[in-house]
Formats: C-alpha cells, sequence, structure tokens
C-alpha cells in the first residue's frame, strides 16, 4: 500500500513540475480581429457628423423655427 502511495506522491508531482516548466498560452486579444473597425474613424465620423447638424441648424435654425411657428398658428385656429 505504501508503494502506491508514494507512486500517488511520484505522479502528482511530476504533473505539477511538468505544468510549471510548460509556457503559458498567450491570452487571446480581439486587435486583430478583421470586423474590430477603426475606433480613430468612427469618432471621426461622430465628430463630423454632429458638426455637420450643428452647422446645418445654425444656417437654417430661423426658417425652422418661423415655419414650425405657423404650424402651431395653423394648428390652434
Amino acid at each position: 500500500m505504501a508503494r502506491h502511495g508514494l507512486a500517488l506522491v511520484a505522479a502528482v508531482a511530476a504533473l505539477i513540475g511538468r505544468s510549471l516548466t510548460v509556457a503559458p498560452r498567450p491570452r487571446k486579444t480581439y486587435a486583430d480581429h478583421p470586423e474590430r473597425g477603426d475606433v480613430p474613424g468612427w469618432v471621426m465620423i461622430t465628430l463630423m457628423s454632429a458638426v455637420l447638424v450643428a452647422a446645418l441648424l445654425a444656417v437654417a435654425g430661423p426658417a425652422l423655427e418661423a415655419m414650425f411657428n405657423q404650424a402651431m398658428d395653423t394648428v390652434g385656429k
């Protein structure tokens, strides 16, 4: 019985020793995923869209406000 216990301890020690010498696998990264996208590009598109909306609102704001007020006056009658 003692031989089986020593054999078990030796097997576990060998397994632990081998697992410590094996290089760990690198973690999987998604940096090279083909559908990841270009974050700075999306930020630029969003920023340009916001600037475009602000510019259009600045130019067409008074006309849109007058049209809205006219529609509200028509509905109110």
